[in-house]
C-alpha cells in the first residue's frame, strides 16, 4: 500500500495521514475524512473489526467481508490489522501514529491509557500529532465509563422524544411509543461535530506546529440537536410533543402529510406567502379541486391565518393529493413555487436524473466479486475540489497482509491564524472573516461553528427580510417572569420592531452566538458598493437565498472570484443550485421526504411513516457546510486557493442513507419500516 495508492491530490485534506481506531462511533467521520481526501488507514484486531458483523449483508450471508454497513462507511479507506495487546502489534501501532497527522478513536473508556498509550506519551514523538476521541460521554466526569449505543444516544439525546405518531384525538395522550430514527444518526451528528473540531485542530497546527486533543462526547452532540426544543424551555417554559412527520410542537398542528391513491405519502407545506397560496389554488382550479378557495374571502391574510381556516386549507389541499398519484403533482407544484416532496425510499434516488447530474451516486468496483455497486458518494458539488472516488472498503486479508509507506506529518508553524480569546485560549480560526447571507437554521447553522472556533462572522440582515427574530421569544417580564412562570408564557402582543422583542428569540440566540451583524439592504443602489467592499477582505462568503439570487445582485462565484481571487463561496439550498431541481424549494421536513429519511422511520405498513419530528435536515444541513466551509479553508491554507461549493439539504439526507442504497443496489432490497426493533446488530430497546 502506497500513500500514491490512497491519497487523492486534489483533496481538500491532501497530504494527510489519519490512523482510525475503533467501532461504529467514528467510522462515518473516518469516511468524512477521507472523502476530503486524507489517507485514512483503519486499524483493525485480526478477527476484523467488529462492524464488520453489521448488516445488511451481501446476498444476506453474513461474512466479514460482505457486510453493506461496513463497506459504506468504510469507503475509501485502506486497512491494517494488527493485535494491540501482543507487543509487537503495539510497537507498530505507535510507529505508524508517529507518522500521522490525526488519531482518530472510538475505543472504550480506559482502553488505551490501559496500554500504556496516552497523549502525552505520544506527543514526545509527534507533537503535531492530533488526538481526535469519539465517546459515549465524554472521558471525565459521573457517566465517563457508561457504555453507550445508536439507540441509547437517540432516546437520552431527546432526538427519539420528538419522533413518532400523533395523540389519540380523543384524549391527547399518546397511545404509541416514540420512535427511533433510522439508521445510526446519533453517530452522523457526532462523527461531523468530530470532524468540524478535528479540522479547526489542524487549522491551529498549521499555525503552530502544536498538536492537541479533541474529544467528542455522542450523547453531548446529540443533546444539541433537538432543534427548538431548547429554546423554547429555556425562554417560554413551553415543552413540546411529537407529531406524526412534522414539527414537534406544544400544540397540534395541521398535518402535512396525505396518502396518495396508490397508497404512498405526499408532503406539502401550506399557508405561506400570498402569492404562493394563489398560485396553489390556481393549480387546485386546473384539475377543478379548488372548492371554495376561490371566494374573495381568502384574499384577505388575515382571514386565511385564522387557525379554523387554515385546517379548512390544508384539508382541501390534501384532498386533491390523496387523489393523485405518488409523484404526479410535485414537479408542477414545485414549478409553482409550492414547498412539496414525495415520501420516497432511499433506493428511489438512484434513478432521479437531478441526483445522478450533481454527483450524489458512485458507480464502485468490488474486484474480487467482478462486480460494480452503486454507493452514496459526494454530499456537496464541488468542480474544483473532487469528493474521493476510491478504493472500496478493505478486505480482512487485506489488512492482514498490508504495508505501510512512510509519512511525515504536517509541522508547520506560522503566527498568522493563532490569536487569544478573552480567556487566553488560542482561536483556530484567529483572521478568518466570514460574509453570513444565511437563513434560519439549515443555512445560518453552519457559520455558528466557524464563529465558535474565532472566526468573526458578518451576518446580514436588513428591515425588510429579518431572520427568526420572532421565534421562542423571552416574555416582557424578562428572565425574572419566565423564572417564576408555572406554565407556558410566550409574549403577547407578539414581537415587533417597536417593541424591542425582535432581540430576545431564542431561536435566533440559539443558532447566531458568535456572530456580528449589519444591515444592507440589496435594494438600495448604493448597496452594491458596499458589498464589494465586503468582499475584498472576507475569506468566505456563505448564503442560503434561493437559486441565483447572488446572481441577480451581479455576484456570481465569477465576479466573487474576481474580487478575492482565494474567495471561498459557499452555498446552501433545498435541492443543489445546479442539476433539474434548481429552481425547487424544500425545507427541512420537506427535504426528509425527498431523501429517503421520513419514509425509513415508523412502524411496518400499514402504519404512515414517522419521520423525524424535527427539522433534522435544517441541522444536518448546517452541519454538512460547516464542515465544507472548514474543509476549503483548511485547503486554501496549505494551497491558497479557493472554491465554490454547491450543497443542498435533500443531498445531507441522502449522504446518511448508504447502507440502505448499497441494500438495494446490491441485494434487490427495498427499505422496509422496522420501528424500534433492530435488525442488523443485537440490542434491546
Amino acid at each position: 500500500m502506497t500513500n500514491a495508492s490512497v491519497q487523492n491530490s486534489a483533496g481538500y485534506l491532501s497530504g494527510i495521514r489519519v490512523i482510525e481506531l475503533g467501532d461504529e462511533q467514528g467510522e462515518y467521520a473516518g469516511k468524512l475524512l477521507a472523502g476530503l481526501g486524507a489517507e485514512v488507514i483503519k486499524v483493525e484486531p485480526p478477527e476484523g473489526n467488529s462492524t464488520r458483523g453489521i448488516g445488511p449483508f451481501l446476498d444476506d450471508t453474513p461474512h466479514p467481508d460482505r457486510s453493506l454497513h461496513f463497506w459504506h462507511y468504510n469507503f475509501g479507506k485502506t486497512g491494517l490489522a494488527l493485535d494491540l495487546g501482543d507487543e509487537g502489534g503495539k510497537a507498530r501501532f505507535l510507529d505508524l501514529v508517529n507518522s500521522a497527522d490525526i488519531l482518530l478513536e472510538s475505543t472504550p473508556h480506559g482502553y488505551l491509557p490501559g496500554l500504556g498509550i496516552t497523549y502525552e506519551g505520544l506527543k514526545a514523538t509527534n507533537p503535531a500529532l492530533v488526538w481526535s476521541r469519539i465517546s459515549p460521554f465524554g472521558d471525565d466526569g459521573p457517566w465517563a465509563a457508561y457504555a453507550g449505543s445508536d439507540l441509547v444516544h437517540l432516546a437520552l439525546g431527546g432526538m427519539m422524544m420528538n419522533t413518532g405518531y400523533d395523540p389519540d384525538p380523543v384524549t391527547g395522550k399518546h397511545d404509541l411509543p416514540p420512535i427511533a430514527p433510522q439508521m445510526f444518526h446519533s453517530y452522523h451528528v457526532a462523527g461531523q461535530h468530530a470532524v468540524i473540531a478535528t479540522i479547526g485542530a489542524l487549522m491551529y497546527r498549521h499555525g503552530t506546529g502544536h498538536g492537541q486533543v479533541v474529544s467528542t462526547a455522542v450523547h453531548e452532540a446529540n443533546a444539541k440537536n433537538t432543534e427548538i426544543d431548547i429554546p423554547a424551555w429555556i425562554y417560554q417554559r413551553r415543552p413540546l410533543f411529537r407529531q406524526t412527520c412534522r414539527h414537534a410542537n406544544s400544540f397540534l398542528t395541521p398535518s402535512n402529510i396525505c396518502q396518495t391513491k396508490d397508497g404512498r405519502y405526499f408532503m406539502i407545506r401550506t399557508g405561506l406567502l400570498p402569492k404562493l397560496f394563489f398560485n396553489l389554488v390556481e393549480m387546485l382550479d386546473k384539475y377543478g379541486h379548488a372548492e371554495d378557495l376561490l371566494d374573495a374571502k381568502y384574499e384577505d391574510a388575515e382571514y386565511r391565518a385564522r387557525p379554523e381556516v387554515t385546517q379548512h386549507i390544508n384539508a382541501t389541499v390534501q384532498r386533491f393529493f390523496s387523489q393523485s398519484l405518488f409523484e404526479g403533482p410535485w414537479h408542477e407544484a414545485q414549478e409553482r413555487g409550492q414547498v412539496c416532496a414525495p415520501l420516497r425510499k432511499p433506493e428511489e434516488n438512484l434513478a432521479d436524473e437531478h441526483w445522478r447530474a450533481r454527483n450524489i451516486f458512485r458507480d464502485v468496483e468490488h474486484p474480487e466479486l467482478g462486480k460494480q455497486f452503486t454507493y452514496v458518494w459526494a454530499p456537496w458539488m464541488d468542480h474544483e475540489v473532487p469528493w474521493r472516488t476510491g478504493p472500496r472498503a478493505p478486505l480482512l486479508d487485506e489488512a492482514r497482509s498490508a504495508s505501510v509507506a512512510p509519512h511525515q506529518p504536517g509541522r508547520q508553524g506560522s503566527t498568522s491564524r493563532v490569536g487569544q480569546s478573552a480567556r487566553g485560549k488560542p482561536f483556530a480560526l484567529n483572521n478568518v472573516r466570514v460574509l453570513d447571507f444565511t437563513w434560519w437554521l439549515a443555512s445560518g447553522g453552519g457559520p455558528r461553528f466557524l464563529a465558535a472556533l474565532g472566526a468573526e462572522v458578518i451576518k446580514v440582515e436588513w428591515r425588510g427580510r429579518w431572520d427568526l427574530r420572532f421565534m421562542n421569544t423571552m416574555p416582557e417580564g424578562g428572565r425574572s417572569q419566565r423564572d417564576a412562570a408555572t406554565e407556558p408564557c410566550v409574549p403577547s402582543p407578539p414581537p415587533s420592531a417597536s417593541n424591542g422583542l425582535v432581540n430576545r428569540s431564542g431561536t435566533f440566540n440559539d443558532i447566531n452566538p458568535g456572530k456580528r451583524g449589519i444591515s444592507l439592504n440589496m435594494n438600495n443602489p448604493k448597496a452594491g458598493a458596499v458589498l464589494r467592499r465586503l468582499i475584498e477582505v472576507c475569506d468566505v462568503v456563505v448564503e442560503g437565498f434561493s437559486p441565483e439570487v447572488m446572481r441577480k445582485w451581479g455576484f456570481p462565484y465569477e465576479t466573487l472570484r474576481e474580487i478575492n481571487p482565494s474567495i471561498i463561496y459557499v452555498q446552501q439550498s433545498g435541492m443543489g443550485q445546479g442539476g433539474t431541481y434548481g429552481k425547487y424549494r424544500a425545507t427541512g421536513p420537506v427535504a426528509a421526504s425527498l431523501s429517503g429519511l421520513s419514509e425509513m422511520s415508523g412502524f411496518p405498513v400499514p402504519f404512515q411513516p414517522a419521520g423525524i419530528g424535527y427539522s433534522f435536515l435544517d441541522w444536518f444541513g448546517a452541519y454538512n457546510i460547516a464542515t465544507a466551509m472548514m474543509a476549503a479553508l483548511y485547503r486554501r491554507e496549505t494551497t491558497g486557493k479557493g472554491t465554490y461549493i454547491d450543497a443542498s439539504q435533500v443531498e445531507a439526507g441522502i449522504s446518511l442513507v448508504g447502507s440502505s442504497v448499497l441494500n438495494y443496489s446490491a441485494n434487490g432490497t427495498p427499505w422496509q419500516r422496522y420501528g424500534n426493533w433492530s435488525p442488523w446488530k443485537a440490542a434491546a430497546p
